[in-house]
This record gives C-alpha cells, sequence and structure tokens, in this order.
C-alpha cells in the first residue's frame, strides 16, 4: 500500500485511533537484503551470486571455443548461493556415515580412487571427492539440503558478468591459477586441496573452477542448446542422454580451462577427475 494511499485514508479517521496508527506506520520497513556468505547443513560456506545479467558462452571477441559453446547469448539469474569449495572428502564421508550411500570408488580399478575400501585416509579430508557419478552428487546436495548448480548458474558464478575467457581474466592460466596439465593419475598427489588457489578465484570468490576436478551440474547437455535456451534462469533441456560437467580436471590442457568449456558425460559414469559443488535458493525474505 502506498503512503499517497495511506495518506488520504488517514485524513479520514478519527484524531484517536490516528495516535494509533502513526507509531505503526512507523514500523514498515524494507526487507533485509540475504547475507553475502551462508552456512549449509553440510558445514559448507556460500557465497551470494547477486541477481542480475552476464553474457554466457564463448566471448565475443575470442575466436575459439566450439560449436556447443556459441552463440554468446544474455542470461538474466535470480540471486543464489554457491559452494566456495568443491565437495570434499571429509564433507562426503559424513553424508555416507549418516544415510549409508555407496563409498566413492572407481568401478573398474581401485588404484584410481582415494578412499581404501570402505575407509577414508585423513590425508585426503580436503582433497575434492572424485567418483561420483551426477546421481550420488545429486543425492550429496539433496542431504545438504541444496541442489546441484545449473550451467548458467555455475558459469556466472565462475566468471561474474565479465566476458573474459578464464575465471580470473583473459590471462593464461599458470601453476599459480589452478592445478591442470598432468600427464598421469600420480595417486592422491594428482590433486590438491581446495581453496588454495587465490589468483585462479572467481569474481565473488569461488575457488577451484577450473582444474583439479570437473564438476558435475543439473542439465542435460545438448549440443545446440545455447541457440534457443531461455533468456531467464535457464534450467537446461528437459530430457537427454548425458549431463553437462563445467570446470576442467586435473589432467585438462589450457583451452579446457577457459570458463565457458563444457563437455558430456554419462550421468553414471564414476571417474577419478569428477566431483561437484552445490548451489542453494536464496531464501524468500521474512514478512516484516
Amino acid at each position: 500500500m502506498s503512503r499517497l494511499i495511506l495518506a488520504r485514508r488517514i485524513h479520514c479517521i478519527p484524531l484517536g485511533i490516528l495516535f494509533v496508527l502513526v507509531p505503526l506506520l512507523g514500523n514498515v520497513h524494507a526487507a533485509e537484503p540475504p547475507p553475502p556468505t551462508h552456512t549449509g547443513q553440510d558445514g559448507a560456506t556460500m557465497a551470494l551470486i547477486p541477481e542480475g545479467s552476464f553474457d554466457m558462452g564463448v566471448p565475443k571477441a575470442a575466436r575459439d571455443g566450439g560449436v556447443d559453446e556459441r552463440p554468446n547469448h544474455e542470461v538474466v539469474m535470480d540471486a543464489f548461493y554457491m559452494d566456495i569449495y568443491e565437495v570434499t572428502n571429509g564433507r562426503y564421508l559424513s553424508f555416507v556415515t549418516e544415510v549409508g550411500h555407496r563409498v566413492p570408488q572407481h568401478p573398474t580399478d581401485a588404484s584410481r580412487g582415494l578412499w581404501k575400501g570402505n575407509m577414508m585416509p585423513e590425508s585426503v579430508t580436503n582433497l575434492p571427492v572424485i567418483n561420483v557419478d551426477w546421481f550420488d552428487a545429486k543425492a550429496y546436495c539433496q542431504w545438504a539440503g541444496k541442489r546441484l548448480p545449473t550451467e548458467a548458474e555455475w558459469e556466472k558464478a565462475a566468471k561474474g558478468d565479465n566476458d573474459w575467457r578464464f575465471a580470473w581474466g583473459d590471462i593464461e592460466p599458470t601453476k599459480e591459477h589452478a592445478n591442470f596439465n598432468q600427464v598421469a593419475w600420480r595417486g592422491e598427489s594428482t590433486l590438491v586441496e581446495v581453496g588454495i588457489y587465490e589468483k585462479g578465484k572467481s569474481p565473488y570468490g569461488i575457488y577451484d573452477v577450473a582444474g583439479n576436478v570437473w564438476e558435475w551440474v543439473s542439465d542435460w547437455y545438448q549440443v545446440d542448446y545455447y541457440s534457443h535456451s531461455p533468456t531467464h534462469n535457464p534450467q537446461g533441456p528437459e530430457t537427454g542422454k548425458h549431463k553437462t560437467l563445467r570446470s576442467s580436471g586435473w589432467q585438462g590442457e589450457t583451452p579446457q580451462m577457459r570458463v565457458f568449456t563444457r563437455i558430456k558425460s554419462s550421468p553414471t559414469d564414476r571417474n577419478n577427475s569428477t566431483g561437484f559443488r552445490c548451489a542453494q535458493d536464496v531464501p524468500a525474505p521474512a514478512t516484516p
């Protein structure tokens, strides 16, 4: 109700009632903005990604990029929260212990994992969890009161409203930006603890959006989806055969480190270079 309408009505109200209404009017205030950080039910810190538009896909000035990463298109997003770090083995252990979910193991080669059977070595606590398929990732996020991010949410969280090639700008990655360009799996020493690359974090403080592990997102993969995706909060195709992966893994070369890189994977695939992080809707403001 606008102030003008209130004023007209008050003009007709007896004086005794007016003295009661005036103090009440002073209590009307705008809803509090959401806090810049938020702690999820799993104890992980999340960063607020504000509402607004950004350019998704291959930057307008770039000459590289795949067909499935074009065209560059404007997307408008509502605000949401994103995990600052990739989900770690330590947090995944809490999930496995509480609900009895299967442990993260490579389906065919135990040497390509970090856990020893049903046990998690303490040394891998802060390394990103691997050998989880899309359904494992979804189940964890639901347990934590969260969800997998959409592909559009992931890209906005990774680069903000900047139309550039990498999460940190247009400078090509170095060993100070990310864990990448490794030739072969060397056990737990292949990965690094989450959150150590200050130069590689996104404008919103999201770490490891390039290198270390690929990350599951909620969307089905479709090669030409960008040519007809909705402008506001795109959710991806309704159906599909493959799910989409973003970021890049420890073996990724420089071209894969680009923030707009996307690849497809079977949702049941478990391997030693894929993990995930979670997102969450901003809670509706309390009614004043």
